[in-house]
């Protein structure tokens, strides 16, 4: 697999992105890395060809940083290549921002803080920018949004007000996109009300921006935290116009606003995993650091859409079943309380065209030949 993806890179390297029609060129960003996809344009070909600068104004709301973390340490190409490459100006984002202010003779006349607000308000009466959203969206309390307030201010309303002058949100990460571990369920979810920009968990009719009233185009790149391919590349295709916001939006998300690219609505992380050939011969780990398949262990990966097998993590060298940890479905939008518990085996959850793990198990451990379970599972029901 690893080397007819290698193989696979090379020949797409050897094309023009530019000269692609569109379905061709989402299934190449789905292929390669960030670093073989913006490897083709240099910063000559992106003057020359006068793309315009993309302004991006990134936002936090409730959430730890760690897409921001995730994207920065994309070594290759860095942040700053990528945002090069793109010929993007991060106009705005709360954690890197380097500390600027108005000056009186030689001394800040304000608070970085404040001036930060100044910056962030003015970015937004300008408008023409991306939104980029990290973290959920306090609604509580009782609507007024003041469990999340930075500067004095509810990241609600901010939030509202950059949102009305976007020409498009991402929703970075699963906090952005579904609400993620902030509307988990507990005994304050409902009064700290937090939500996804256009989701909360699966439905679509609680996003925040139903209920601010506000229709903009949405692509969620969910995660926690989200790779920063699914990150860059997903920027890249916008800013290139392969993807056409919002034309091209209904084709490519699926139901979710999940680019199906990197999160195939017919494909599982568990499909390409590393341990799966333990999987097939029903071979399972029941402590933590075996080598075996760890669904026993709680393994969410064969219900969890996602490329993280295929595309892999820390420049393409591991991930997470890999590192000997159990798939915990991050990317889905019932995450956290859909794979909850998160270490227990989920006994009542059909694996495979509705078959569970033992009848898997048992077929694949009785069979001669170690065949895909997949296909064991489909000669049992009659459909080879």
């Amino acid at each position: 697999m690893v080397i007819g993806k290698k193989n696979l890179v090379h020949t797409l390297e050897s094309m023009d992105f530019l000269n692609m029609d569109r379905r061709t060129f989402l299934k190449a960003v789905g292929a390669v890395g960030a670093t073989a996809f913006l490897g083709t344009y240099k910063t000559e070909i992106v003057s020359a060809l006068e793309f315009a600068e993309t302004k991006l104004v990134w936002l936090h709301g409730a959430e730890c940083t760690g897409c921001s973390e995730s994207i920065l340490n994309g070594g290759n190409p860095d942040i700053v290549q990528a945002i090069t490459k793109l010929n993007v100006n991060l106009a705005y984002h709360e954690t890197l921002l380097a500390q600027q202010g108005l000056f009186v003779d030689g001394k800040p006349a304000n608070s970085s803080e404040l001036n930060s607000e100044i910056l962030v308000d003015e970015l937004i009466e300008e408008g023409n920018y991306i939104l980029i959203v990290e973290g959920a969206i306090a609604n509580g309390p009782h609507g007024s949004g003041r469990y999340c307030v930075i500067g004095n201010r509810p990241f609600k309303e901010l939030f509202s007000k950059a949102a009305k002058n976007a020409n498009a949100i991402l929703a970075v990460g699963t906090c952005a996109a579904y609400g993620g571990i902030n509307s988990a369920d507990s005994a304050v979810s409902e009064l700290t009300d937090y939500r996804g920009v256009q989701f909360t968990k699966e439905d679509g009719s609680k996003g925040m921006l139903q209920e601010l009233g506000i229709r903009k185009p949405v692509i969620n790149i969910p995660g926690c935290p989200a790779h920063p391919d699914w990150i860059l590349l997903t920027l890249g295709a916008v800013i290139l116009g392969k993807l056409r916001i919002p034309d091209d939006l209904n084709s490519a998300l699926d139901r979710f606003g999940r680019p199906k690219v990197f999160f195939p609505p017919g494909h599982t992380v568990h499909e390409n995993c590393p341990r799966r050939g333990y999987y097939d011969r029903g071979e399972f780990d029941t402590e933590i650091g075996g080598e075996k398949c760890l669904w026993k262990l709680g393994c969410k990966a064969p219900y969890t859409h996602s490329d993280c097998a295929l595309r892999r993590w820390n420049g393409s060298v591991s991930m997470c079943t890999q590192a000997g940890s159990p798939c915990i479905a991050c990317v889905e939008p019932g995450f956290p309380d859909s794979a909850r518990p998160l270490y227990v085996e989920a006994e009542d959850k059909g694996v495979f065209l509705g078959a569970n793990i033992d009848t898997v198990s048992k077929a694949a451990v009785g069979a001669s030949v170690l065949a895909a379970g997949v296909h064991a599972v489909r000669r049992m029901k009659g459909d080879d």
